[in-house]
């Protein structure tokens, strides 16, 4: 369905620092354009033939040249692989100028094994990072729960 999803930003060395913290944990790292003139545009995620093959997430300072603004009601969810990815996602987030909008926790509100965690970004977009599968934390002395491939 998305080739690609794009979030402006006012700063776009202090967020690509945000972003490549908090994605990390569900594995995804910055695209290789192949390209150094790529402009301010910065991304994670697959970006493969010179985009013939692509999913990644885009940050970049609006093409307009006016201020970057959030939208109400607008949030990225992000696939995590575990509990563990999702809580990970959330201390990276804290750490490097995020907000919290949600600490990590199962939302049966949406589904028993909908655990999620809610940050926004530097510039104030609203992002979640989401693992479902799993209704408990993974035993003492087991590996996490489950290891979920991210589509490309």
């Amino acid at each position: 369905m998305f080739t690609y999803l794009c979030l402006g930003t006012n700063d776009l060395l202090r967020t690509a620092r945000f972003y490549d913290a908090v994605l990390a944990p569900l594995g995804l790292a910055r695209c290789d354009t192949g390209d150094e003139d790529f402009g301010e545009w910065i991304g994670w995620g697959t970006y493969e033939d010179d985009g013939r093959r692509e999913l990644a997430l885009w940050i970049c300072k609006p093409f307009n040249g006016g201020a970057a603004s959030v939208g109400n009601g607008s949030m990225v969810a992000l696939k995590a692989a575990s509990w563990a990815a999702v809580d990970a996602f959330h201390a990276a987030a804290l750490a490097h100028g995020g907000a919290c909008e949600g600490a990590p926790g199962l939302r049966q509100r949406y589904n028993p094994d909908f655990y999620a965690s809610y940050v926004r970004d530097p510039d104030g977009h609203k992002l979640a990072a989401v693992c479902r599968g799993f209704t408990a934390p993974p035993a003492a002395g087991t590996a996490a729960p489950g290891t979920i491939t991210p589509p490309l």
